[in-house]
């Protein structure tokens, strides 16, 4: 009796073997173990938001990440790279910079890495912009962001219809009582100051001259001079000029682009609406500048779309400018393959998303809305998950030397505005000396 039971478990035995043999190796989608490297810009509140995601990865496939957070982001990858040591994946808040490593050969294409059915969760946009003008997908947005939004309070502003017109929304802001400006604005943001600002000149073009110009500009096509971009920086002065500001262009030059809002959201408000990206909901949520509480969605701010100006052409698709977080891996690893499955999965997607007091908003079309913990938010997601034409924020897909100055422009406008046409003449010069090649040639994707 004993030998025949002894002989009936060493079959079994052997099969325990196998099976964990196979564990050990990452076959057929079982834990693994092992580490893969992580490099992002995000530090303190995101980072924490970000590592929920990254723990969740690893209780689900016994991965280790080792992740590293720095504000210094381009150079630190920029050096790894160059050494040959670069992270497993890493995560890039400009699509520009991916798209150059991917046409560089330092990235792994991902269509063999995501399955078919986790392609199809994303709409056909997304698909492309994280394609980042390549033949093949190179990135997975790891969080999104729409920036062609107006906030304002509720409690001092009330409306019966969102600004249909770029005219309109300039009427809005004149409904400011006396004391009260019609516009928050901050350009502060360390080291790259002057980006709110390139946001208010992208988004006004976008809407004003429609998806063909913004392209062109963005491909180098078209001058700065252009009367399209003239245009754009003419509108924006209307918004900047003496009495349009809280403090004036001058203390928006000083002021950091997350205390913008704080006056627009006061119990007695020093202005009216703020120009901002949906990141923004979470440096509203830590104010403390209602009665010591936290200001509440949709109670406390609420926003309204950019408008459209661009007739007939706006009635067929509404246009909205975007950013993403695209995660691209440098090392084909099992263990990096793994964590990119998990970061474009349905799971991996609704993690962050549903945080207390995270902004964070997924591209990924079977995530349920109902994570996201209010209205506003749900709005925003319905926008990035939806048929609407995306461009993605232009001065993002610009090379270094174009953006840089881009910003700087946006400083010294701000400052005087009556340098316009010499500022336009130097922006003009800086892309003549920027070669053919660097230019990406992509920057929105329509339903179609």
């Amino acid at each position: 009796m004993r030998r025949r039971r002894r002989g009936r478990a060493r079959p079994l035995l052997l099969l325990v073997v196998v099976a964990l043999a196979a564990a050990l190796c990452g076959c057929a989608g079982t834990t693994t173990g092992g580490a893969v490297s992580v490099l992002a810009s995000w530090s303190g509140a995101e980072e924490q938001q970000f590592r929920a995601v990254l723990d969740a990865f690893t209780r689900e496939t016994g991965i280790k990440v080792h992740y590293q957070g720095t504000r210094a982001l381009s150079q630190v990858l920029h050096t790894e790279v160059q050494k040959g040591t670069p992270p497993d994946v890493a995560v890039l808040p400009s699509p520009g910079e991916l798209a150059l490593y991917a046409r560089r050969g330092d990235l792994r294409p991902l269509d063999d890495v995501l399955d078919p059915a986790q392609e199809r969760t994303y709409s056909r946009q997304w698909r492309k912009l994280e394609r980042a003008g390549t033949e093949n997908r190179y990135g997975v947005a790891v969080k999104a962001d729409v920036k062609s939004l107006v906030w304002f309070s509720p409690r001092h502003l009330r409306m019966a219809r969102a600004p249909g017109t770029w005219d309109e929304l300039l009427a809005l802001g004149r409904q400011a009582p006396a004391g009260v400006a019609p516009w928050c604005m901050g350009m502060g943001a360390p080291p790259t100051s002057g980006w709110p600002g390139t946001d208010w000149i992208e988004d006004i073009l976008l809407h004003q001259s429609g998806v063909d110009a913004y392209q062109r500009w963005v491909d180098g096509r078209l001058a700065w001079s252009s009367p399209e971009v003239r245009r754009a920086w003419a509108a924006w002065a209307a918004v900047t000029a003496p009495g349009s500001v809280r403090g004036g262009a001058g203390s928006a030059l000083l002021t950091d682009f997350g205390d913008a809002g704080r006056p627009m959201l006061a119990e007695r408000p020093g202005c009216l609406l703020d120009h901002q990206a949906s990141f923004v909901m979470a440096v509203y949520q830590g104010y403390d500048e209602v009665g010591g509480r936290q200001p509440t969605p949709g109670e406390d701010f609420d926003f309204v779309p950019f408008p459209d100006s661009r007739g007939p052409e706006a009635s067929a698709s509404r246009v909205w400018e975007v950013s993403a977080d695209l995660a691209g891996m440098f090392n084909d690893t099992p263990e990096a393959r793994r964590l990119v499955r998990f970061l474009a999965s349905t799971r991996g997607q609704e993690i962050w998303p549903g945080i207390e007091g995270a902004s964070a908003f997924s591209v990924n079309r079977e995530v349920d809305h109902r994570v996201y913990r209010d209205d506003v938010r749900r709005r925003v997601a319905e926008v990035l998950t939806g048929e609407d034409t995306l461009c993605f924020d232009a001065s993002d897909l610009m090379p270094a030397a174009m953006r840089n100055a881009f910003y700087r422009a946006v400083l010294e406008f701000l400052a005087d505005p009556g340098r316009l046409d010499a500022l336009l003449a130097d922006l003009d010069r800086v892309k003549q000396g920027v070669a053919s090649g660097e230019w990406l040639g992509f920057s929105c994707a329509k339903a179609e």
